[in-house]
């Protein structure tokens, strides 16, 4: 599993280890830990590492599984440039780089958007987001000179932002409905790359210019969801690091706040919590006094989410608090973007089932999930099904075999309708958490129907209708 062999030690990888004390047997055996959790299964012992630190490099994602590995010991990113590992700054891959200046950044969305290859193959980069974080945790807006914009080309106006909006508008409606694989998502991708990204270089005004970087960083980001929940985990990276980037060039840090927050939930997701606590914790210090009560929240209850994954439960359950407080704090009528006006008691409260169900606490659970209403089944399908698969699966905790076939159903029927990966996993899940009643008739027709369902000639409902 080794590539091509250096002509120099790796000293950078040895001074890491030196530093903090890491044991070769010990970094080997997490690296394994880590690749086999990504689906990438490794056996490397303590003389894999001696060969990586007298020069060679291992095949990719490896490199990424290593800068894991210690970001996890040392307690901070490390990406994998820092461990000898990267390519040099101009090799780095496209839609991987978080360019310093904003006319590079505006370039490279630029490529990043009419790349043959919009949809890059490949599972999630564990050390993909380093240096995207690390940049825009250390400089989240980038300096004002609106003014100094190209007077080429068309004059951006309202007319433009509008049509933009509304673009975005649709798009989490159609991601929401049919899941992130329906082929209506397809005219983002588009509008981006024929509408959105043109205007970036054009002439505009200081407001108009940050309100164009904005709405254009939320059409990235939701490509960049839609990418996650159809199962293109580097697709999704890719556009969620465009994001970042445009919300950053735009001045707007409570748009960044947003997307880092969303990032740090793909995250944990892809099953690495600890790096999406991380990500999660420096969103809301750094929109603290930038973004509005509802995004912060947002921020916290991303928090929550993966300190239950870590098992932490009074971590996870203050976070939770503290989210709720955020909601509180929110007075009536007080206006919020439409983007983060999902984030409500009812999001709370989903929320909260998933994360007392990941702490082993279904009573709570499903107490939570007596608050989770306010979705509406046929505009939230996704939502409402996967809800449903979280408590069916807190009622297998609770040894209710009733209760939890009977969500299990309502959520088969509903996330039938959409296209989205996500979903599959969310039902495979509780289809495992009913192993234990194998043999009772139901479960063994619960199970046959998702397997129909799931099949890969089934067609999702929404696209016979």
């Amino acid at each position: 599993m080794t590539g091509r062999r250096p002509k120099t030690p790796n000293s950078a990888l040895s001074l890491l280890l030196k530093r903090h004390g890491i044991s070769h047997k010990g970094l080997a055996f997490r690296v394994n830990q880590i690749a086999n959790r990504a689906g990438h299964p490794t056996a490397y012992k303590h003389t894999s590492v001696a060969r990586w630190l007298a020069g060679a490099t291992p095949k990719e994602p490896v490199p990424q599984f290593i800068a894991a590995a210690l970001t996890e010991r040392i307690g901070r990113l490390v990406s994998v440039e820092e461990i000898g590992m990267g390519v040099p700054p101009q090799e780095t891959p496209q839609g991987w780089d978080f360019p310093r200046g904003r006319d590079e950044a505006i370039e490279g969305t630029r490529l990043h958007w009419n790349s043959h290859d919009a949809t890059p193959k490949g599972g999630f980069a564990v050390a993909g987001y380093a240096l995207p974080v690390t940049r825009w945790l250390a400089v989240p807006a980038d300096p004002t000179g609106w003014d100094e914009a190209s007077e080429s080309g068309r004059r951006v106006g309202q007319e433009d932002l509008r049509e933009l909006r509304d673009a975005a508008e649709q798009a989490r409606l159609w991601d929401a409905r049919f899941g992130g694989g329906d082929w209506r998502l397809s005219a983002v991708t588009q509008c981006l790359r024929d509408r959105a990204v043109p205007l970036l270089a054009g002439p505009h005004s200081g407001k108009t210019g940050r309100e164009l970087f904005a709405v254009t960083a939320e059409l990235s980001r939701v490509v960049a969801w839609a990418a996650f929940d159809s199962g293109h985990s580097a697709a999704a990276q890719q556009h969620f690091i465009q994001a970042l980037r445009l919300a950053r060039a735009g001045g707007d840090v409570e748009m960044g706040t947003y997307i880092l927050t969303t990032m740090a939930l793909h995250t944990l997701l892809e099953g690495v919590p600890d790096q999406a606590l991380d990500m999660a914790e420096g969103a809301f210090h750094r929109g603290r006094h930038h973004a509005s009560r509802r995004v912060l929240a947002f921020a916290k209850l991303a928090e929550a989410r993966a300190l239950a994954r870590l098992g932490d439960a009074t971590g996870a359950s203050s976070a939770l608090s503290r989210a709720e407080s955020w909601l509180d704090k929110i007075k009536p009528g007080t206006p919020d973007p439409q983007w983060i006006s999902y984030v409500t008691y009812g999001r709370l409260a989903a929320d909260a089932i998933e994360i007392f169900r990941d702490l082993h606490n279904p009573k709570a659970a499903l107490l939570w999930s007596k608050q989770a209403t306010d979705l509406s089944d046929s505009h939230h399908a996704r939502a409402v099904g996967l809800r449903l698969t979280v408590v069916a699966t807190a009622a297998c905790q609770a040894r209710d075999l009733d209760q939890a076939l009977d969500c299990g159903h309502r959520a088969l029927t509903l996330l039938s309708r959409v296209n989205s990966a996500r979903a599959e996993r969310y039902l495979r899940d509780a289809a495992r958490a009913l192993t234990p009643w194998a043999a009772d008739p139901r479960v063994r027709d619960f199970t046959e129907d998702l397997d129909r369902r799931l099949s890969p000639d089934a067609v999702p409902e929404a696209a016979v209708r």
